[in-house]
């Protein structure tokens, strides 16, 4: 499940990223609920000690996707304020 885990979540996100979303679109974007709850279950075992090797590389893929996706909103909020009259 680990490989399919990393491997979907870059998938999703590339796929909506490849769609040309609106600005609209991006801001409101979030994972889709099965992705969410196993990110969600990463980090509350994260918390308690309890993931493996694999399942902390897991957990760091969704953080860095995270990570991604907060700078990209925040720089196209840029990009929108600077274009504004």
């Amino acid at each position: 499940m680990q490989n399919t885990s990393i491997r979907t979540v870059f998938d999703v996100i590339t796929d909506f990223l490849a769609s040309a979303p609106t600005a609209e679109a991006l801001f409101a974007y979030h994972l889709p609920d099965d992705l969410q709850a196993r990110v969600d279950e990463l980090i509350e075992r994260n918390g308690e000690g309890l993931l493996s090797f694999d399942e902390q590389q897991e957990l760091t893929d969704f953080l860095r996707a995270d990570e991604m996706m907060a700078l990209l909103k925040a720089k196209t909020k840029l990009r929108l304020r600077n274009m504004a009259p």
